[in-house]
């Protein structure tokens, strides 16, 4: 199987307390944020708690403990679309709303293979474009979303692996 390209990627932004999320991110409730070059932070980790126990001289008991997920951070080229920073600047006023998201990984035809879906995230932090008369480099913005949960909620492998255990395979 080819693995998938990384530059076939969109975003969007919903309402945290939209009744049925799904339904809000396929309808016009939904913010689609394309155009991004580059997206970092799908990322999780588990924190290990270690234990010893009495008598028990050769290991080290290992238990999984707290999920933690990094911030995600969007860059695109700006353009004549405010809604980034001016979701941004809602927070900064102390009337922001949080916002759940889907970041999908499409195919060279544009139909989404994997999504992965954060949760109640806050715009942490907006980067205006770095300003510079000597070159002709593009100007981009950046936004960092910190959030509480990633899932991956769209993919043909585990799709798949569901298929596979229905049948006992």
């Amino acid at each position: 199987m080819q693995p998938l390209p990384a530059y076939n990627f969109y975003i969007t932004l919903i309402e945290t307390d939209a009744p049925d999320f799904i339904a809000s991110a396929t309808s016009l409730g939904a913010l689609v944020l394309g155009g991004f070059s580059e997206a970092q932070g799908l990322e999780s980790e588990i924190s290990v708690e270690s234990r010893r126990a009495g008598g028990i001289n050769d290991r080290v008991f290992q238990f999984p403990g707290t999920a933690t997920f990094p911030n995600l951070v969007l860059s695109r080229g700006i353009g004549f679309s405010e809604d980034l920073y001016l979701w941004h600047e809602q927070f900064l006023r102390g009337a922001g709303s949080r916002r759940d998201g889907l970041v999908f990984l499409a195919n060279e035809t544009r139909i989404p293979i994997k999504a992965w879906r954060f949760e109640n995230g806050i715009p942490v932090k907006w980067s205006g474009p770095a300003l510079n008369a000597s070159t002709s480099a593009v100007a981009i913005e950046k936004l960092e979303i910190a959030h509480e949960r990633l899932t991956l909620i769209l993919s043909p492998g585990a799709a798949l692996a569901g298929a596979a255990d229905a049948l006992g395979v």
